[in-house]
């Protein structure tokens, strides 16, 4: 057997290798004890695989050395040293070679209840039904103590909840709630220590008990399911036939055995709730769903109404919003779900094309046409004859580029560069900005008459912070298409990221959420992503104004909203919003503009 050996000034002590997960740790409930400031209460566990053994840390800030070297996981070789905080421990394949102190085999009940663990751990990984595994879990634990019966109660939400009742024929036990001593479970929970009560109706603590008297208890024993910290529940035996069934022997086996399982019930509970997030996730995309786009919140369920509506027509369609909204997705669904599907959906990005090229790119060019143009060359608009262009970021447009655009808008012609003969096209235009474009027409950037050309029918998709419940929807989403793409062990959010994800304002829209949670997926190391991950903390949160300032900037910018629309008529501003004209005067001079306004 293989042995774990820790050095000490007092000598040395021999931990025997004989579970397939042993863990190392600060918990007083570890296999092998280790001390040290940086030592967790879990801190690593050594694995078996087959013939040979793992270590793994369980995660940051849980450092581990592997013959001086730092490691996260290392396949063991016989004599090689650990270093766990301030414990130093050697590992021999054998526990001869390790010499005579090795500690002598388990007791007999020990080593049936680590046989057990065995075969539970074996039934768990061939298992998907969590209410089987529990099942399964109480029968053993029956078949290994001999008593009549047995309880698993599982705290959920900080409620004692009965999960398994099971009788010695391996059946359910109905009224379950009602054979249970509350005086015994409460203090095991109050203690998180086993008992062994030999004769309830005589013990000196709990004879008065109302449940024990009610029940005529005999012999009662209650283990704590504990795991890295947290009591999960208890395992709950019980027998009013017999006194004195359980002996300590027993209870030291089932003790092992509960803390072996009490892994592999977190681990089978979070697939569990993973299975069922998924599900829900699965219902989720479904049901709240435009193609390609996801979206529960009012906003976008407007917006999916008003694809429906648009999207078989020929009218121009101009989609807004801030960057990494979606834009160019909402583009693709509109075309999508038109007539021109079969056709092709062509896109320019006004923004990433060099003024000098543009033209060329809307239109195409002849050969000759200028320096370079070696041979004549389709536009875009040609390129989309019978389907759809989509004109991203609109708002970058030169403007003597736009007057050629709008009279190609007009006309359904466009003219190669350095050509002649005119050539017609069917094209429907779609358009994207993140520009506030009436602003850009009152800056004389943009031209009134084509913005009119493409805004019959306007789309605005709402920032990522302004679409509640879709954030996480979305998160999920995008998790689970990186998971699968790069084969990741990640699973879920830690619940402080969720928090945070949830609190942060996301200035690049959904394109950074994606970047982020596909630079997580690939670095990542444990199942579920933290704050640190998703490289968020609490210093990238908006910071909490108090409520006199935030109202006086709500004020600054309602007052400067209405004046422009007003076009700065101070008179008429005032009497919108029902306040003496000086406040508005006032309000100018802090704003530093308090040069007289033509009334």
């Amino acid at each position: 057997m293989a042995v774990l050996i820790a050095v000490t000034t007092a000598g040395q002590k021999h931990y025997p290798l004989f579970k397939n997960v042993t863990r190392l740790g600060s918990d007083p409930s570890a296999d092998i004890p280790v001390s040290g400031e940086d030592v967790a209460a879990d801190h690593a566990h050594v694995i078996r695989e087959g013939e040979s053994f793992v270590i793994a840390s369980l995660g940051r800030g849980r450092p581990l050395l592997v013959n001086g070297k730092k490691e996260k996981r290392a396949r063991l070789a016989d004599g090689d040293s650990l270093e766990i905080g301030s414990t130093s421990l050697r590992f021999q394949l054998s526990a001869e070679a390790a010499g005579p102190q090795a500690t002598s085999p388990a007791p007999v009940a020990n080593v049936s209840a680590y046989r057990e663990v065995v075969s539970f751990s074996e039934k768990l990984l061939k298992s998907v039904d969590l209410e089987q595994l529990l099942n399964t879990l109480m029968d053993t634990v029956i078949a290994l103590t001999r008593a009549d019966r047995g309880f698993l109660v599982l705290f959920e939400n900080g409620v004692p909840e009965v999960q398994v009742a099971r009788n010695v024929l391996k059946e359910n036990i109905q009224g379950a709630v009602h054979e249970l001593s509350d005086s015994i479970i409460a203090k095991v929970v109050r203690e998180q220590q086993p008992v062994i009560v030999a004769d309830a109706l005589s013990h000196a603590e709990f004879k008065a008990s109302v449940s024990v008297i009610n029940l005529k208890l005999l012999s009662v024993m209650c283990v704590p399911l504990a795991e890295g910290g947290e009591l999960l529940g208890v395992i709950y035996l019980g027998s009013n036939r017999v006194a004195n069934l359980f002996e300590a022997a027993m209870l030291e086996a089932v003790t092992v055995f509960a803390s072996q399982a009490s892994l592999l019930i977190r681990n089978a509970m979070l697939l569990d709730k993973l299975r069922v997030d998924n599900q829900a996730l699965r219902a989720a995309v479904v049901d709240k769903r435009f193609g390609d786009v996801i979206g529960s919140s009012d906003h976008m369920q407007e917006v999916f109404r008003k694809i429906r509506k648009v999207a078989p027509t020929n009218v121009s369609v101009l989609i807004t919003g801030e960057t990494g909204t979606g834009k160019e997705l909402i583009a693709r669904e509109i075309h999508r779900n038109s007539d021109r599907v079969a056709e092709p959906f062509v896109v320019v990005n006004c923004g990433a094309i060099p003024e000098n090229l543009l033209e060329s790119e809307l239109f195409g060019h002849v050969r000759g046409a200028f320096t370079g143009a070696i041979a004549t060359k389709e536009g875009r608009f040609q390129l989309a004859h019978k389907g759809t262009l989509f004109l991203d970021e609109i708002g970058e447009m030169p403007v003597a580029l736009q007057v050629k655009l709008l009279r190609a808008l007009q006309e359904k012609v466009v003219t190669k560069v350095g050509g002649t003969k005119p050539e017609p096209v069917d094209i429907r235009v779609l358009a994207a900005t993140h520009k506030d474009l009436d602003a850009e027409i009152k800056r004389g950037t943009f031209r009134e008459d084509l913005f009119y050309r493409l805004n019959v029918v306007s789309l605005h998709l709402p920032g990522l912070k302004d679409r509640g419940e879709d954030l996480m929807v979305i998160a999920r989403y995008l998790l689970k298409r990186y998971t699968e793409e790069f084969t990741s062990k990640v699973k879920g959010f830690s619940p402080q990221c969720v928090m945070l994800m949830k609190r942060y304002d996301w200035p690049g829209n959904i394109r950074q959420l994606e970047n982020r949670i596909k630079k997580a997926v690939i670095m990542a190391d444990r199942v579920q992503l933290g704050p640190e991950d998703m490289e968020l903390s609490e210093s990238d949160l908006k910071p909490v104004v108090p409520l006199a300032q935030a109202k006086e900037e709500f004020q600054t910018r309602y007052i400067n909203e209405v004046l422009a629309r007003n076009n700065g008529n101070r008179t008429k501003t005032a009497q919108d919003l029902g306040v003496d004209p000086r406040t508005i005067f006032r309000h100018l001079e802090r704003e530093g503009d308090g040069e007289p306004v033509p009334q």
